[in-house]
């Protein structure tokens, strides 16, 4: 299989993000559905976060069985930068996009694609929709790292395994694509299908970059750099969606949708183990 054809498969794998974004469009959900939602993306987001974590720790975990000091403490030190600037990095652009509600120019000509990208940066004046972006961005910093996987493994000539990854890491972008809308259809935010198709291409356009990247640079240390990242940032996530659920004051409800989400992430992750992969 050529270099092009598995980078093709790679974009396929990030792109079936989109599957899941067409429930942003939700319109006026009931209370108890939008609290649904919110909570099993809080599930979903949970599973990501050790499976990012679980990836990241493996060669630190490999370095230190092997007695290499050097190499763990390295992978160490880069893991626990990335999610010192992933964490805290988003907690600044909260805080600088939300003081940032500025306008468009008078008389402003934009096209489709510019209309989209404008739309966003007006709308991220609104929680729920700053929410969105930031879960796309964690999911697309995750997502790049497992490009890289997709990449590295296509180099080694290990084309059956990276063909395996494609098929798990797609079914995981299915359900992340629920995850990004979850806190736009909880705040009865019906967006754009060009905002959608933003938040998409931002969430699951890094895989196709990343299995780009990943077929000439075999790096292990960049993995873990970017797994620390997605950490981070899908973290601050989890973080402020548990704050959404506490207003929504139904926590029976919120717990049984957060096992729910919880256990899909597993479901997917065992069909890819059971697989082979």
């Amino acid at each position: 299989m050529s270099g092009s054809q598995i980078a093709l498969l790679g974009a396929i794998a990030g792109f079936t993000i989109y599957l899941g974004l067409p429930l942003g469009r939700l319109r006026n959900p009931a209370p108890r559905l939008k609290a649904g939602l919110n909570a099993m993306a809080i599930g979903i987001l949970l599973f990501l976060l050790w499976d990012v974590l679980g990836q990241a720790w493996e060669p630190i975990d490999v370095a230190l069985t092997g007695r290499h000091w050097g190499t763990a403490a390295v992978a160490g030190l880069v893991l626990t930068a990335g999610l010192t600037v992933g964490l805290t990095g988003l907690v600044r652009y909260d805080r600088w996009i939300a003081r940032r509600n500025a306008p468009p120019a008078p008389g402003s000509s934009e096209g489709p694609g510019a209309a989209a990208v404008t739309e966003l940066a007006r709308s991220t004046a609104d929680p729920a929709t700053r929410l969105a972006l930031m879960i796309a961005v964690g999911i697309g910093l995750h997502n790049f790292a497992e490009g890289l996987a997709i990449g590295n493994s296509a180099a080694r000539g290990e084309i059956s395994l990276a063909i395996l990854l494609i098929v798990g890491f797609g079914l995981h972008n299915a359900t992340e694509g629920f995850g990004i809308v979850a806190p736009l259809a909880a705040a009865g935010n019906r967006p754009s299908w060009w905002t959608l198709g933003l938040l998409g291409l931002i969430g699951g356009g890094p895989t196709f970059v990343g299995t780009l990247i990943g077929q000439s640079v075999v790096n292990e240390t960049l993995s873990v750099a970017f797994l620390g990242l997605a950490a981070g940032s899908i973290l601050y996530v989890i973080i402020e969606l548990l704050a959404v659920a506490r207003r929504a004051n139904l926590k029976e409800l919120t717990t049984w949708m957060v096992l729910l989400g919880l256990l899909l992430g597993f479901a997917t992750d065992a069909i890819v183990t059971a697989a082979g992969a």
